[in-house]
């Protein structure tokens, strides 16, 4: 059965009003399902991991609330974010944290059951969120389209704003003397500069680097 605003656009379409298959079209649904408005920056760098995100909360034009926290850490290990619904963001987390507990320490297993249950449970095709995910050795971002992405270069981002955030750290990433927070830090400003729908409300997570043994 096809969406209700889809069934409106051609009906209307028919009566000829052209115009509705642009405001109620396959092309305007399949771009807000998939647009999430916030931005959710990783950031890794010799052994240090930052996660950091910003607080805006958006309803259509209006910022419903500017200082929300989009970062959980699960356990010990694992810090995860979301953009998209906030509720569907925290089932997605709840989510993951139940594959953790039954692969504990395979944060790649986790998310790729994840995924597959995403995309096959009929019920969770609707969740409006993606999330991004770290612990001290990888990076993943997982989506309900069955995708889940690591970056090679240690950085990654989701939301309206990932690409400038994403940008701005790759650029940032061979300064001497910036570790992986200020990166973050700094790219997450450059983002909210140019984003929005991205505030400069910022909370972070971070895993320090294993210290080093001595031989």
């Amino acid at each position: 059965m096809l969406p209700v605003r889809q069934l409106a656009a051609r009906a209307l379409g028919a009566r000829g009003w052209p115009w509705a298959s642009a405001l109620c079209g396959d092309r305007l649904l399949q771009t807000s399902t998939e647009y999430h408005a916030t931005t959710i920056l990783v950031v890794r760098k010799d052994g240090h991991v930052c996660m950091i995100g910003d607080g805006q909360v958006s309803i259509g034009a209006m910022v419903a609330k500017p200082n929300a926290n989009k970062l959980r850490r699960i356990g010990d290990t694992v810090i995860a974010g979301f953009a998209g619904s906030a509720a569907d963001g925290l089932s997605l987390l709840e989510r993951l944290e139940n594959k953790l507990e039954e692969h504990p320490g395979q944060l790649m297993r986790a998310c790729v059951e994840l995924a597959k249950m995403w995309r096959q449970d009929k019920a969770m095709r609707f969740l409006e969120a993606q999330l991004l995910v770290a612990d001290a050795s990888i990076t993943l971002t997982v989506s309900g389209n069955g995708d889940v992405l690591e970056p090679q270069d240690g950085v990654m981002g989701i939301g309206s704003g990932s690409p400038y955030a994403v940008a701005a750290a790759r650029a940032l990433l061979d300064i001497h003397g910036m570790d992986a927070s200020s990166i973050a830090a700094k790219s997450m400003k450059i983002a909210s500069d140019m984003c929005v729908y991205t505030n400069a409300n910022f909370s972070t997570q971070t895993i320090a680097a294993p210290p080093v043994t001595p031989a």
